[in-house]
């Protein structure tokens, strides 16, 4: 049975930092989309990142360049986000999905390329 299980959420002061994890169990890791979502009250869910575990570049929302880096650890089935220089408007549950296909840079964002999903980690930040 496929798992994805997130942590590492919190709450934090705007310009502060967090790591997400999400560890996978069920299937083989590589070759995965594996990617992080999130979504904020009142609105849908987005794409936030992707990464292919089976190398390649990884995926990025515009409104997180340069600010969180999505990571894995194939030996240890586990995806990171970290996440710096957060904002109020980064404030939301943040999900983790595996997608048995490599990460296409058009829709590696969209939910529907997603096979399996975790039960979500909230961020929260204040201003």
């Amino acid at each position: 049975q496929v798992q994805l299980v997130e942590s590492g959420g919190g709450s934090v002061q705007a310009g502060g930092s967090l790591r997400l994890s999400c560890v996978a169990s069920g299937y083989t890791y590589s070759n995965f989309c594996m990617g992080w979502f999130r979504q904020a009250p009142g609105k849908e869910r987005e794409g936030v990142a992707a990464i292919y575990t089976g190398g390649g570049m990884p995926r990025y929302a515009d409104s997180v360049k340069g600010r969180f880096t999505i990571s894995d650890e194939n030996g240890n089935n586990t995806l990171y986000l970290t996440m710096s220089s957060l904002k109020p408007e980064d404030t939301g549950m943040y999900y983790c999905a595996a997608a048995d296909t490599y990460c296409s840079g058009a829709y590696w964002g969209k939910e529907y390329e997603y096979n399996y999903w975790g039960q979500g980690t909230q961020v929260t930040v204040s201003s």
